[in-house]
């Protein structure tokens, strides 16, 4: 693993999402901040439990670029935190059930649109190439459900480089924190440091 090209990939999606965040504090209800920012080599599951399955299950958004570099980006929440997610992004809460709802699914998924688009834009800009993400698609489950649910798009067994960033939001008194992964084939990695250093 090559630390001067996880700074360059770090600083990337520190970058890209900071700028979204920024706009998001804006227009939302709540408050947005980017915590940490962590770069690893490995498989996807490996990467998936860098993510803390305090309640033993996650709810997540992911989408994924075809073409001459494909990757992958997800962002994963606590189904347990849906309340305080709602009220930070919508600024009202949808009525509370046993799991996560239709309602609650939909808003996931159009706030994951927002900010992992702002980080694969960020990819793609920073290689000049053009691209057409997938839309984005609702995963759950623990960290076996989540890797599983990825799998019909992403090798398994392939190793990454994943960039991970921590963010915060917070509305009044609630706070709440996702984590937001970006799965890059080792040769892209290394194409996108030589680029954007």
């Amino acid at each position: 693993m090559d630390l001067k090209e996880n700074g360059v990939l770090g600083r990337l999606a520190t970058l890209s999402l900071e700028r979204c965040l920024v706009k998001l504090s804006k227009v939302s209800a709540g408050t947005w901040q980017l915590v940490d920012t962590e770069c690893s080599t490995g498989t996807l599951a490996d990467a998936i439990l860098q993510y803390d399955f305090k309640n033993r299950t996650a709810a997540g958004v992911s989408i994924e670029v075809k073409g001459a570099f494909s990757f992958a980006t997800l962002m994963l929440f606590d189904p347990e935190e849906m309340d305080c997610i709602s009220k930070c992004f919508l600024g009202y809460s949808f009525p509370k059930t046993k799991s996560v709802s239709q309602s609650d699914e939909m808003m996931l998924l159009e706030l994951g649109n927002i900010i992992l688009n702002a980080l694969t834009n960020s990819v793609m800009n920073a290689l000049g190439t053009g691209f057409i993400p997938s839309v984005p698609r609702y995963v759950a489950g623990d960290s076996r459900g989540i890797e599983e649910g990825l799998g019909g798009v992403m090798d398994l067994k392939r190793d990454f480089r994943t960039v991970q960033v921590t963010l915060a939001m917070r509305s009044g008194e609630s706070v709440s924190r996702c984590k937001v992964f970006a799965f890059l084939p080792e040769e892209l990695a290394r194409e996108l440091a030589g680029m954007v250093s």
